[in-house]
C-alpha cells in the first residue's frame, strides 16, 4: 500500500502575509481523499527526528541557535519565516517523515510521499528560502548511515536549484545530485550539484520533457542508484509567481509520471518530496501537485 506522510503540523500557522504558502499541506490530504485517489489508511504521522539525526547533517551550532530561537535577524531573513519553536518542530516532522516515506517505499510499493519536504535550500550550519532542515539530505544520511542503502540519486526538479543538497554532498559520491531548475531563478549565486542543468526562462513543455528524458535514464544507467528521492516541485507551472519556466499543468504531470515509469522499470524506490508551488490560484497548486500522487499510484499500483 502506498503510504502519505502527513502530521497536523504541517498545517503550522504562520503571520498574516506568510500564510498563503503553508494552505497547500492542509488542501492537499483533503483533496485526494475527497476524489478517491487515496483513503484514510494510507497516511501516517511522522515522528520528529532526534537531535542524533539532525546532527548527521546539520551543524551543532545551527541546531543548539535553532532549539534555543538564537538565530539572529539576518539568519532569519534569509529563511524567510518568523522563527518559533512550533516552525522548527514541523521541520523535525517533516524531516523525519521524508526517512519514513524512504522505508516504507522500500519495504511496500516502491514508492511513498511526504505531503511536505523538499527543503533543499538548507545548508549544514544555515536555512534560507523557506527552509530550515535538509529534510532529503538528513533522510539520506539516516539511511547510509543505518546500511539500508549504498548510492543514492537525488531528482531534483523544483524550479530552484537544491542549492543546499548540492553542498552538503559535495564531497560524498555516495549521493549524487541532479537539480535542474531555473538557469536565471532564485539562489542567484548557485551551488555545484553532480549534474546541473540551468533551464532558460520561458521554458515549455516539450523542451522540458525532451531533457529530461535525454537525462534520467542515462543518470540510472551511470550512477546505478539503489534509491532515488525525487523533489516533485510544482513551481515549474507557466502561472507560478516565483518561477519563470512555462509548464503547463500536463506538462508537470507528465514530468512526475515519466520519473515514476523510469524508477518502476529500474526497479528503484522512490520516496517523493513535494517542493515549491506558489501560482495565484491555491486550485492549481493542490491540483498540480495532487497529479503527483495520481501518477505515483498509478505506476506502482
Amino acid at each position: 500500500m502506498v503510504k502519505i506522510a502527513y502530521s497536523p503540523i504541517y498545517k503550522y500557522s504562520l503571520p498574516e502575509g506568510h500564510r498563503f504558502p503553508m494552505m497547500k499541506y492542509e488542501l492537499l490530504p483533503e483533496q485526494l481523499l475527497y476524489e478517491g485517489t487515496v483513503d484514510s489508511s494510507r497516511f501516517f504521522s511522522p515522528q520528529a527526528a532526534t537531535l542524533d539525526q539532525l546532527l548527521l547533517t546539520h551543524t551543532p551550532d545551527y541546531v543548539h541557535r535553532l532549539e534555543q530561537q538564537q538565530l539572529t535577524r539576518k539568519e532569519v531573513r534569509k529563511i524567510g519565516f518568523p522563527m518559533t519553536k512550533a516552525l522548527i518542530d514541523r521541520g523535525k516532522h517533516i524531516a523525519y517523515g521524508t526517512y519514513e516515506c524512504a522505508i516504507h517505499a522500500m519495504s511496500s510499493d516502491g514508492v511513498a510521499l511526504n505531503i511536505a519536504g523538499g527543503t533543499h535550500h538548507s545548508f549544514a550550519g544555515h536555512g534560507e528560502g523557506f527552509c530550515v532542515y535538509n529534510d532529503i539530505a538528513i533522510a539520506s544520511n539516516l539511511l547510509l548511515a543505518e546500511g539500508r542503502v549504498s548510492q543514492i540519486l537525488v531528482v531534483d526538479l523544483d524550479v530552484h536549484q537544491g542549492n543546499g543538497t548540492a553542498a552538503l554532498f559535495t564531497d560524498d559520491p555516495r549521493v549524487y545530485t541532479f537539480s535542474m531548475h531555473g538557469a536565471k531563478n532564485y539562489p542567484g549565486r548557485k551551488e555545484v550539484s553532480d549534474l546541473d542543468i540551468g533551464l532558460p526562462d520561458g521554458t515549455q513543455d516539450e523542451t522540458y520533457l525532451s531533457i529530461l528524458a535525454e537525462t534520467l535514464p542515462r543518470l540510472i544507467e551511470s550512477v546505478r542508484p539503489d534509491f532515488v528521492f525525487y523533489l516533485s516541485g510544482v513551481d515549474v507551472l507557466e502561472t507560478d509567481k516565483l518561477g519563470r519556466l512555462a509548464m503547463s499543468v500536463d506538462g508537470c504531470r507528465e514530468r512526475d509520471r515519466y520519473v515514476f515509469e523510469q524508477c518502476h522499470a529500474a526497479g528503484l524506490p522512490v520516496a517523493v518530496a513535494m517542493g515549491g508551488g506558489y501560482s495565484p490560484d491555491l486550485r492549481t497548486i493542490v491540483n498540480a501537485h495532487a497529479n503527483t500522487y495520481r501518477e505515483a499510484i498509478r505506476v506502482f499500483m
